[in-house]
């Protein structure tokens, strides 16, 4: 069975998208940008820009599931508080379109994809490049990131949904 993800790196200025199709062995790539807003603009006009562009995703590729970063408090709390707006403007258009969401850490995606959760942001691009067989590392790093992201989550999903199968076989 196919799983369709769209995996969002959230944020006001990219958004970094990625959408995958997952079979449990392996990706078919169906699409990969960023919805941008410009620097200068209205901070409202901006997450309404974000909010229009993922329900335009939402509407075209009608995924069976969101994977989106969890965030994280780093050093500048305006920084901080501006992407968790933005990141709720995506939460919202996930709900309003009727798709489950999936929260990953940046540790877990790295773990996820590389294999080693401390890994350096180069080598999540260089495997998602890989894993995905794409001719060149997404651009910008965001968008490398939400192709992580969906990766990570199509890894967690099968193997929850292996544990569940299994746990259902010993049932019987």
């Amino acid at each position: 069975m196919k799983t369709r993800i769209l995996g969002i790196d959230p944020g006001y200025a990219i958004v970094g998208c990625g959408v995958l199709e997952y079979d449990g062995r392996s990706f078919l790539t169906l699409d990969y940008g960023a919805v941008t807003t410009p620097a200068g603009a209205e901070f409202t006009a901006r997450l309404s820009a974000i909010y229009d562009g993922v329900c335009e995703l939402l509407k075209c590729y009608h995924p069976d599931a969101m994977a989106i970063e969890k965030l994280f408090f780093n050093t500048n709390q305006k920084t901080a508080i501006d992407v968790a707006q933005a990141r709720g403007v995506i939460l919202l258009a996930a709900r309003q379109y009727g798709v489950p969401v999936y929260e990953y850490t940046p540790l877990q995606v790295k773990q996820s994809v590389v294999g080693y959760g401390r890994a350096v942001k180069q080598q999540v691009i260089d495997m998602t490049t890989r894993m995905l067989n794409l001719k060149k590392a997404p651009k910008p790093d965001d968008v490398a990131d939400a192709l992580a992201i969906a990766i990570c989550h199509a890894h967690s999903a099968c193997s929850q949904l292996g544990s569940l199968q299994q746990f259902s076989i010993h049932k019987l």
